[in-house]
């Protein structure tokens, strides 16, 4: 029987990719790849030269069978997304499902993914955190936003650009405007930005500047919050 590779690949700097996870896509009978013209540029910079096929949310559910056939007729087959860890905010889960229920051996390698420098870079409290990824974009936000509203832990988001605002503005309707944050935009590349502050002085930076890039939100959750507050009142 095969293997099911899980590769993490670089979110933004091409140099941040193991030694490993290179070494793994030269000997992979096949690659699959969210989108294979971007994959093709991290390949083609390491030289790689190995079949890659379209896997992503729209075709995943109908390929998972034969993908899974494949690997126990003796394929090793590495699973890679656009960027990070496959199957975090990426598709993944489902493969890695399919596989365990039938016994196909799956290997994940450690790798790059955003929230972690994100939540390192913000300053808010790493010791403990939630990670929430992207929030339904309509039906049932407001109320898992209503839920978070009581979140002791720090709270990590992805978001969109176009939509990096009006998030904000909805953090700060729940959690108070001056609930401390951080936005993280275009980690590990030439305009990595950094922002720290309150959401209402967080909110006030991004109604003048460009928003560009991938971006993580890291939420100071409500008992770093109630500390501070109570650490300034002493």
């Amino acid at each position: 029987m095969g293997k099911l590779y899980i590769v993490p690949t670089p979110i933004g700097n091409l140099e941040d990719i193991t030694l490993r996870a290179i070494r793994i896509l030269k000997e992979v009978d096949l690659i699959l790849a969210e989108d294979t013209r971007k994959t093709g540029i991290l390949l083609k910079h390491y030289e790689i030269n190995k079949p890659v096929m379209p896997h992503h949310k729209f075709n995943e559910h109908k390929s998972i069978p034969s993908i899974v056939n494949r690997i126990k007729s003796g394929e090793t087959i590495a699973l890679v997304s656009d960027a990070g860890t496959p199957a975090i905010s990426d598709p993944g889960f489902l493969i890695a499902r399919a596989c365990a229920e039938e016994d196909v051996e799956i290997e994940c390698l450690p790798g790059a993914t955003a929230f972690i420098p994100a939540l390192v870079n913000s300053g808010l409290p790493n010791d403990r955190f939630t990670f929430e990824g992207f929030l339904p974009q309509k039906k049932g936000r407001q109320k898992r936003l209503g839920e978070l509203a009581e979140e002791q832990k720090t709270m990590i988001f992805y978001e969109s650009p176009h939509r990096l605002l009006k998030a904000l503005n909805q953090f700060a309707e729940v959690f108070g405007r001056d609930r401390k944050a951080s936005v993280s935009r275009e980690l590990t590349k030439i305009h990595e930005e950094n922002i720290r502050g309150t959401l209402q002085e967080i909110i006030e930076y991004y109604t003048t500047a460009t928003i560009k890039g991938e971006i993580v939100i890291v939420v100071e959750g409500l008992s770093s919050f109630k500390k501070s507050n109570s650490d300034k009142e002493e």
